[in-house]
């Protein structure tokens, strides 16, 4: 009897996700599609954490992912209007 995995991994679910938005991205403009790829990057550097929750909906984990990020770069923003980092504004968040 081979014993195999019955439920896709988070990466493996999220993945699927990104390929059924493909055809939404090619209907964006160029900008919109950096912006796209951008926010999908944002989502794919937390999928280790988002693994561990257990979600009847994966995309909730996309999306929690994203504001994560995005949250990052405003606090870097606000440090850098407020000259209080000395790094550049948009960090290492992409």
């Amino acid at each position: 009897m081979h014993m195999g995995r019955t439920v896709p991994t988070y990466r493996n679910t999220m993945d699927m996700i990104m390929e059924d938005w493909k055809k939404f991205k090619r209907a964006l403009r160029k900008e919109d599609k950096e912006a796209f790829d951008n926010v999908m990057r944002k989502a794919k550097h937390h999928a280790s954490a988002a693994s561990y929750q257990a979600s009847v909906d994966p995309t909730e984990m996309i999306f929690l992912s994203v504001l994560i990020e995005q949250e990052k770069e405003l606090r870097r923003l606000k440090e850098w209007k407020d000259g209080s980092s000395t790094s550049t504004p948009t960090g290492s968040g992409e």
